[in-house]
């Protein structure tokens, strides 16, 4: 099996548990404020540093520093590798904490602009959302820390620690949703306002996680000047472009709420759901799997081994190929009762359900471009190319404004999904076709066949899985917690009896790999 297989199922192993814990932090979530404009107020608020932690710390600070990290690494002393981490970390510290300067007095001053006339500018629950972003955004600076530690962890060998982190802020969200929120205060508008506190109080505990398991590795955080400092010069540059090259799923997402807040603020909390959902395999495996190749391929391109990362990126492709396929279909024909038995309790209604299935239906088709996206601009970060991902996310966020103001007025949660599945499609497509033209010996002969008979097998495992659902509706309804575990769990079992199966009878090189993994690890256990 390979080291690819090993390093990124390691972390899809810490991954799944923050995937689960993640969609139980969801399922409390939406029990606890369902599916309305408050809860679509903390949803968007939420975003707002999400996103720039994205386009900071995960995104392109990341996908800058760790091709340098790695180089330095290999290349330099170890106390220059530190001394270059610290000094880059340190600049991040200012950068972040002026922007959420910058962004409070900025909401601050809207809420007073848009309540000092006679008549208010902004509606009620507008300033309720950006009440709550005042509130969140310190976020931003604990996270972005957290996301280059876990960088530095990654790129020293190590991906089951970093990932664990986000297992831990899960846990103290679940934790502060079922004990802490509901003490403080009769309205649900207050009990929000406790929830974004600790949101900020989970990232100060993920960032001081990581430190722990860097330490042993010999790293001290201290204050290096970020002035002048040539990695920190080199980071900046190769990273300003690239804020949009990564994060380009993120923005689609937020771009598309943002004009579904204006169209009804309803449609937020509701489609917010099914991203969750749709997110679960997209994180297990390929977020893992573009986590493991950005240093790997950058290791590869510093020593000039062109051939090896042309079969690295390719063995990368094959891998999220094969379980993302199986994951499009299930999440087809799955999509209604995923959600139903995920969410539907509490403040979340049945009607609820039905709006997020469909957009959960819509989101499904571009996963595989979303995951694929990610590890395409990681093999042009690794090549140190970081501006031509920023100009096709610039051109796909265009498109994707444009599929958004004509699809959501008229097909709501609908429109939004298929609004962020097409732009993802034209973003992955430009992309290879970038990489390509830099790489011309990069092609995907043996690869394609492979996967052609990947989405056959697909497709049959998916008519398995909602034959079995229908049937399970029929027989035993969808009203009691057993049944609808029935209409999910056997329907998921028995596609994934046939999916693997066929593979390997086709003699599909990574379904061999995955199943022979598998027996492995069932073997040590008996």
């Amino acid at each position: 099996m390979s080291k690819m297989l090993r390093s990124a199922g390691a972390m899809g192993i810490a991954t799944f548990l923050s995937r689960i814990l993640g969609l139980v932090r969801e399922m409390v979530y939406t029990a606890f404020m369902g599916a309305g404009a408050e809860a679509g107020a903390f949803r968007l608020a939420l975003m707002l540093p999400n996103l720039f932690r994205r386009l900071l710390g995960e995104g392109a600070l990341t996908a800058a520093f760790i091709p340098i990290f790695k180089d330095k690494e290999k290349n330099a002393t170890e106390s220059e590798m530190w001394r270059s981490a610290n000094a880059v970390i340190s600049g991040l510290v200012i950068a972040s904490s002026v922007i959420v300067g910058v962004v409070i007095l900025g909401l601050t001053a809207a809420i007073w602009i848009g309540h000092s006339g006679y008549t208010p500018i902004l509606r009620p629950n507008t300033t309720y959302m950006l009440s709550l972003s005042r509130v969140m955004f310190p976020y931003l600076i604990l996270i972005c820390m957290a996301a280059v530690l876990m960088g530095m962890l990654n790129a020293r060998g190590h991906f089951f620690v970093p990932a664990m982190g986000s297992v831990i802020l899960n846990v103290v969200l679940i934790g502060t949703v079922l004990f802490v929120a509901p003490r403080f205060g009769k309205t649900l508008q207050n009990q929000l306002y406790v929830l974004a506190a600790f949101v900020v109080i989970a990232g100060i505990i993920q960032a001081a996680y990581q430190l722990p398991t860097l330490y042993r590795e010999g790293f001290r955080l201290q204050w290096v000047s970020p002035w002048g400092d040539p990695t920190v010069k080199e980071v900046v540059h190769k990273m300003i472009p690239g804020m949009m090259g990564v994060a380009a799923f993120q923005l689609n997402v937020v771009i598309t709420q943002a004009i579904a807040w204006h169209t009804d603020n309803s449609i937020v909390a509701s489609f917010d759901a099914a991203v969750r959902l749709m997110e679960f395999p997209q994180g297990i495996f390929g977020i893992s799997l573009a986590t493991y190749l950005l240093p790997t391929l950058s290791g590869l391109a510093s020593e000039k081994k062109y051939p090896e990362f042309r079969s690295t990126l390719n063995q990368g492709f094959g891998y999220l190929s094969l379980i993302n396929l199986l994951a499009v279909v299930l999440l087809l024909v799955l999509a209604e009762p995923m959600v139903r038995l995920l969410f539907e309790r509490g403040k979340f209604t049945a009607m609820d359900t039905y709006r997020s299935s469909i957009a959960l239906a819509c989101l499904a088709p571009g996963l595989i471009a979303f995951s694929l996206n990610n590890i395409t601009a990681r093999a042009f970060y690794a090549l140190g190319d970081t501006k031509t991902p920023m100009k096709i996310s610039s051109v796909c966020l265009v498109l994707n404004i444009v599929f958004g103001i004509i699809l959501i007025p008229t097909f709501q949660q609908g429109g939004m999904g298929v609004a962020n599945t097409l732009s993802g499609g034209f973003n992955l497509y430009l992309l290879i076709y970038a990489l390509r033209r830099k790489m011309p010996q990069w092609t995907f002969k043996e690869l394609m066949p492979q996967i052609w008979r990947m989405l056959t097998c697909a497709i049959l495992a998916g008519l398995v899985a909602w034959a079995t659902a229908r049937a399970c509706e029929i027989q035993f309804g969808t009203n009691g917690i057993g049944s609808r575990l029935l209409s999910v769990f056997l329907p998921i079992t028995l596609a994934v009896g046939v999916y693997f199966p066929l593979l390997v009878w086709l003699k599909i090189p990574q379904a061999k790999e995955i199943v022979d993994a598998f027996l492995v690890k069932f073997r040590r256990q008996c």
